[in-house]
């Protein structure tokens, strides 16, 4: 049994004293101790070495006592098991060097054995399992099949993935096509975290926001809806698609156990679009950790009264940024244990 189950609870949707907390991108780069590691060994290195990734993982809970560790890994392996190359570049991040622009393209690429191709991932599970001793519950994590298809299409981050629309609106038979592939592994990937351990999974839809209400259905969440389908039943998802208020009426009939909100959406807004019955996740803006530490917990605060202390998980809006103050992370996290109805 998990000591620490708060997380758990609130995805139930349970009554509590206070909402759990962790944040997006906890394992990583605003932490020395993880640094440190980063000057040894390159990115795809980490990800794929289980010691090297178990303690990426509970570096954060080791200093700030979060109540719930998401493994340290990437979207992007799911790509590289699936025949594409992934490279991370220093000071440029992901970068693929045969994109795919074309049937052949989509031919080309694989649904994989993932218990061979991903075997690391589990491993790693296994091990941060062992390190976290049953005191809090592990996070397992993929991209959405969209957001899959946006790094694979464009082949670098973009500010628009306009090469990533592009295929889809002149090539949709491709495309989905490459959507399903990608949503065939990630249920397999996702199935295999839950057995090696994971206690819950998030799905990252971090370009939904990029597609219009009609084109968001079509070519990013009814593929989530696939993935909810095939895992609701062995563990809780969790569904977060940044800049995506506009599906939240529909992520909310999905059989998801929780839906992240990012920082652009109010409470109060959540609440509403969602019908008021569902555990939502979120949403305080990344850059706001800049503020003061007593601004922060004031924030906190406010954020937790807008949302309600029940059927809430206290987060970031999207990933923490790699220069906040170790103070002010520290603040965050103090500020949901600290807080009294």
């Amino acid at each position: 049994m998990i000591k620490n189950d708060l997380f758990l609870r609130a995805l139930k949707g349970e009554t509590v004293d206070r909402p759990p907390v962790w944040m997006m991108r906890q394992a990583g780069r605003y932490l020395p101790e993880f640094m440190a590691i980063k000057e040894k060994y390159d990115f795809f290195t980490r990800c794929q070495t289980p010691e090297l990734a178990s303690e990426i993982t509970v570096q954060p809970i080791r200093r700030y006592g979060m109540d719930a560790a998401i493994l340290f890994s990437d979207i992007l392996v799911i790509p590289q098991a699936m025949n594409i190359e992934v490279q991370m570049k220093p000071n440029f991040g992901p970068y693929l060097p045969n994109p795919i622009r074309n049937q052949k393209d989509v031919d080309n690429v694989v649904v994989p054995d993932v218990t061979i191709e991903l075997d690391y991932v589990y491993q790693a599970i296994k091990a941060t399992k062992e390190k976290l001793n049953n005191e809090i519950p592990l996070i397992g994590f993929a991209g959405s099949p969209w957001t899959i298809l946006c790094y694979c299409v464009q082949g670098q981050g973009s500010k628009n993935f306009d090469k990533a629309k592009e295929f889809c609106f002149t090539n949709p038979i491709a495309a989905h096509q490459l959507l399903q592939k990608i949503t065939d592994t990630t249920i397999a990937y996702l199935k295999e975290k839950v057995k090696a351990g994971c206690n819950a999974v998030q799905v990252f839809d971090s370009w939904g926001g990029m597609l219009s209400p009609v084109d968001y259905q079509e070519f990013s969440w009814q593929y989530i809806q696939q993935i909810i389908d095939a895992l609701k039943d062995e563990t809780p998802v969790i569904a977060f698609g940044k800049g995506c208020w506009f599906a939240l009426g529909e992520m909310a009939k999905s059989g998801a156990s929780a839906l992240g909100v990012d920082w652009t959406c109010s409470a109060q807004n959540a609440r509403y679009l969602t019908g008021g019955n569902i555990t939502l996740q979120g949403n305080f803006d990344p850059t706001r950790l800049f503020s003061p530490p007593s601004e922060i917990k004031k924030m906190v605060h406010q954020m937790i009264n807008d949302f309600g202390k029940d059927k809430y998980i206290v987060n970031l809006g999207h990933g923490i940024l790699p220069n906040i103050p170790l103070d002010n992370a520290k603040a965050f996290i103090d500020a949901v244990k600290e807080y009294k109805v």
